[in-house]
């Protein structure tokens, strides 16, 4: 499997800059690979891969839903190399960070929880960068909005306002 999207996903700000992965976005979630999780939590591949398995051994998320190959090419000494490599869900990745003990993890951790409370208060969630880039869903979202505000001034729906919604 083969997915050539990548995006960019923002842990969080330190003082010298940014600390940010890319990731490949398929089947509307993020996935990365057990190396880039070492990266993002800053320990080293026994931990990731121990806390990983522990996910699943306590049945906490289903393997065949969570791991996905995807065709990599790395660097290998001087040589480029293509293998397939396992890469884990958001799921496994929320799962992994609320395990891990880090302060990267910590920062994951207060990252994640604000982007849920923002969510559950507001009642939705806006990825400002991926709606400026996607112009065209935005001019759609723009007159959604407009739309549902004529109809909650309006009150009343038709059939055919109704039936869109």
């Amino acid at each position: 499997m083969e997915n050539n999207q990548k995006g960019e996903i923002v842990i969080y700000s330190s003082k010298g800059g940014k600390t940010a992965l890319d990731v490949k976005l398929q089947q509307e979630t993020v996935w990365l690979s057990q190396a880039q999780m070492c990266q993002l939590f800053d320990k080293d591949r026994r931990t990731i891969s121990e806390h990983i398995r522990n996910v699943y051994k306590e049945k906490e998320l289903q393997r065949g839903r969570t791991i996905r190959k995807f065709r990599t090419v790395q660097t290998e000494g001087k040589r480029q190399v293509e293998r397939q490599i396992d890469y884990y869900s958001l799921d496994v990745i929320i799962s992994v960070g609320y395990r891990v003990k880090s302060q990267r993890g910590t920062q994951f951790r207060i990252w994640a929880s604000q982007v849920l409370k923002d969510h559950l208060i507001k009642g939705y969630s806006i990825n400002e960068k991926r709606l400026k880039e996607e112009s065209s869903r935005f001019a759609e979202l723009q007159e959604t909005v407009k739309f549902m505000g004529r109809l909650v001034r309006k009150k009343e729906l038709d059939k055919t306002e109704a039936s869109g919604l």
